[in-house]
């Protein structure tokens, strides 16, 4: 098991790791809409939010050595469902002729007041 740690993401808030990679996958944890450089949340429209957690994401995939065309599994959090079409149109304009199984559910609230987090689970080279 290898734990990920990149200055191009988010550094954790909390005693958790960015990603772990175990038996040829990478775990990320949730993303917020945080810059990495400032560690200030986005604040603005979920667009802009999504934007951010995508670029989040994007940093962890890189590290890892692998890409969103071997993410196999995301778990979208909104604190609002009528965001989801939005979001979608982000998600789907970004990830191309990715097409990985993916949940979103709605949940009561987000750390840093975030309107999105986003996780997920990819397949890397050994």
């Amino acid at each position: 098991m290898k734990s990920l740690s990149t200055k191009s993401a988010p550094a954790a808030i909390g005693p958790y790791s960015q990603g772990i990679i175990s038996q040829g996958f990478l775990f990320t944890s949730g993303q917020i809409p945080l810059v990495p450089e400032t560690m200030e949340l986005v604040e603005g429209s979920i667009e802009e939010q999504t934007q951010q957690v995508l670029k989040n994401l994007d940093a962890v995939l890189a590290e890892a050595g692998t890409s969103w065309n071997r993410v196999v599994k995301t778990i979208v959090f909104l604190t609002d469902l009528a965001d989801f079409s939005k979001m979608n149109a982000l998600y789907e304009k970004h990830l191309g002729n990715a097409r990985p199984a993916r949940s979103t559910v709605q949940v009561a609230a987000l750390p840093r007041g975030a309107k999105i987090e986003m996780e997920l689970i990819a397949e890397v080279s050994m």
